[in-house]
């Protein structure tokens, strides 16, 4: 009776553990795509940032990042966007100051770092941020192939591109100001990718 009783309870032990692996490797990846004139790239956004993801998504299937610039691209380093400000800017317009009017909370996670490719949140920098919370809507793609690890742990990494490091080296390759505006607009469209 007593092996029955053992044997059961292993059983159960076993549904038990088997339920936890599935629900952490289960978890859904959401994919999403950036469209420009240079090409397009593909990442996906990291479950373990959930409100820099939550935030990411409600944004792109708002629409609001289509139409929007990569304002400030420096070679060697990232290229930015994500400034509501850009979608009707006016030729050598200073941007990268616009907001939604609120910021998120950091969320490091040091098996997250600035990798070429990484997709991280923008913030002000400075005492006026102590906390380093993110920007509500602009973002960052790390350019150069030995990264840009100098930021880890400073600015929330929260994705990554997978697909078209070519599309980000080039975009930040383009002519640019000396604010590093492109001096023709970069514009994106965000979109969801199953």
């Amino acid at each position: 009776m007593k092996k029955i009783i053992f044997a059961i309870l292993a059983i159960v032990f076993m549904f038990n553990l088997s339920s936890i692996s599935q629900t952490k490797t289960n978890a859904k990846i959401v994919k999403f795509s950036i469209h420009t004139d240079y090409g397009d790239m593909k990442g996906f956004l990291y479950n373990e940032t959930p409100q820099h993801r939550n935030n990411f998504v409600k944004l792109i299937k708002s629409g609001f990042y289509n139409g929007t610039l990569f304002h400030r691209v420096i070679s060697g380093f990232m290229i930015q966007g994500g400034d509501p400000d850009s979608k009707n800017a006016k030729p050598g317009q200073a941007l990268g100051m616009g907001s939604l009017g609120k910021t998120i909370p950091a969320e490091f996670n040091p098996k997250f770092t600035h990798k070429r490719g990484a997709l991280a949140a923008a913030r002000v920098g400075g005492p006026s941020n102590p906390l380093k919370a993110s920007s509500d809507c602009q973002f960052y793609i790390v350019e150069p192939a030995t990264g840009a690890h100098q930021l880890d742990n400073d600015y929330t990494v929260f994705g990554e591109i997978t697909e078209g490091f070519d599309v980000i080296s080039k975009i930040a390759l383009v002519p640019k100001d000396g604010a590093n505006r492109p001096v023709k607009d970069v514009k994106m469209t965000i979109k969801l990718v199953k």
